[in-house]
């Protein structure tokens, strides 16, 4: 009984931050952030083990299977845009990537962080399971990884908007692809509110950065760190 009230619970919260933030528009009310924060809450005060909270909200992280396969669809509405700016988009894709990494060795050397926290922090921009496997490539830890790949998404998502109306940044294929490269997941889910091309444009930019991290972060890595 109690995993399938935790699985109406965790619908209902989400259908509520939905509304909320729609109402107010404010970024903080974004229910990529005010659900999971809210279902941690109260899985905290009524004392409910996460495995019995898991077995019913499963279902939830299930659909991510299907819905990434739809992405196919705003792919196909709009290919001959992809195909006309392939060139941009890849570019765009790689030096993002490479900031990122850059950034993180930075960082590492600037605050001394040992290691593994460092290699931990390096593949945070791509999405979790392939992070988790890059980190533990480069000796990191991928339980912590994990971690800064969903506070990296949700920092994306919160501030991107705020950041691309501060550049007066109007082109779709830029703010998908700087969307789509910071904040994977999250970031391409942001796009989708601005529009579908930029919805179209984060996709295809997450999907070549999670390649581009698989073929070459090992090695540049090394490189810079």
């Amino acid at each position: 009984m109690i995993p399938l009230i935790c699985l109406l619970v965790t619908i209902g919260i989400y259908i509520a931050s939905r509304a909320l933030y729609a109402r107010f528009s404010l970024f903080i009310l974004t229910p990529v952030l005010v659900t999971p924060l809210l279902l941690i809450g109260l899985l905290l005060i009524t004392g409910i083990p996460y495995t019995d909270f898991d077995s019913g909200a499963h279902w939830l992280s299930d659909l991510l299977k299907p819905a990434t396969v739809a992405l196919a669809v705003p792919l196909y509405r709009h290919f001959d845009v992809l195909k006309k700016h392939a060139l941009e988009i890849v570019c765009g894709v790689i030096a993002g990537s490479a900031a990122s990494v850059i950034c993180a060795a930075a960082a590492g050397g600037l605050f001394h962080f040992n290691a593994t926290l460092t290699e931990s922090l390096i593949p945070r921009s791509v999405t979790t399971p392939i992070a988790m496997n890059l980190s533990a490539t480069l000796g990191g830890n991928p339980a912590f990884t994990a971690a800064l790949v969903m506070v990296t998404g949700l920092t994306g998502s919160l501030f991107g908007p705020a950041v691309i109306r501060m550049l007066h940044v109007e082109s779709d294929v830029t703010r998908g692809v700087m969307l789509g490269t910071s904040a994977h997941g999250a970031g391409t889910s942001k796009a989708f509110e601005l529009g579908s091309l930029a919805g179209a444009i984060a996709s295809v930019s997450m999907i070549i950065a999670a390649l581009l991290a698989i073929i070459a972060l090992p090695v540049f890595a090394q490189l810079i760190y």
